[in-house]
């Protein structure tokens, strides 16, 4: 039942991140929070846990994912390969940090990144570009630092930051986001194996636990995400993009809020 639950999961992940064109961190850390804490796995682990597991599914996701947006010709890999240099780093930095951070007030800055992101996608809400010229390599590789940082801290395969990012530097919003794509392995592959490896002798992890990684959810999660995240891209070309982002705002919203409080 348990692994059935995880594999629900990674349908509603898979179908959301499809319909929003959104990670599904933003979805599988907070479900997997609560089912474990059903669980009684102990506090003090419960999010590391649901971030490394959620990092380890993106890069499955993110393999499809990138494929699909190179074959039509939307990866701008210079730019891919640039900002992946300092993802890497980053998001093994990242990693790094959310281990020193107690679970609880984890949760809180996760907490507080949803309602952000919720915000965002209720008001749509997207940064004015200015810039004609495209960034430099130090700037490319320096944002690609810190998003990867940040990512790795909320279990996010980066889209919602840097998709902002390069429009705001100029590029068209398609190239964007098959950009994000292709970035979203790197933080994936960095921050999944730096839980894994600061995790490894952490205690009060449940059994089938990788360090930070819980293989049960995650072989849940992967099973259906990938499946169901074609039927979401489906979807979102049926109904009102604009009223589904707001429903998700409100869904984000109720996350963040009991995250806090």
């Amino acid at each position: 039942m348990v692994f059935l639950l995880f594999m629900l999961l990674g349908a509603l992940a898979g179908t959301l991140a499809g319909l929003f064109g959104i990670g599904g961190g933003l979805i599988i850390v907070p479900v997997l929070v609560y089912s474990l804490t059903a669980q009684g796995v102990h506090s003090e682990v419960v999010t590391h846990l649901a971030v490394g597991t959620s990092l380890a599914s993106i890069i499955f996701t993110s393999i499809n994912s990138v494929l699909a947006h190179h074959q039509k010709g939307a990866v701008n890999w210079l730019i891919a390969i640039t900002m992946g240099s300092g993802i890497i780093v980053g998001s093994a930095l990242g990693g790094l940090t959310a281990a020193y951070i107690p679970g609880d007030q984890l949760q809180m800055i996760i907490g507080l990144f949803a309602l952000i992101m919720a915000l965002q996608m209720a008001l749509q809400w997207r940064p004015q570009s200015q810039h004609q010229n495209p960034p430099s390599r130090f700037l490319l590789s320096t944002a690609g630092g810190i998003i990867g940082w940040a990512s790795a801290i909320f279990g996010i395969g980066g889209g919602s930051l840097c998709v902002p990012f390069l429009t705001w530097r100029g590029l068209d919003v398609r190239q964007a986001v098959g950009i994000a794509a292709a970035c979203g392995l790197p933080i994936a592959l960095s921050g999944a194996c730096t839980y894994m490896w600061v995790g490894r002798h952490a205690d009060h992890l449940p059994e089938w636990s990788l360090g930070y990684i819980y293989l049960p959810a995650l072989v849940g999660i992967v099973t259906t995400s990938m499946f169901f995240a074609r039927l979401g891209a489906r979807l979102a070309h049926r109904l009102s993009p604009i009223i589904l982002k707001r429903c998700f705002a409100v869904l984000l919203v109720g996350v963040g809020l009991n995250f806090l409080f």
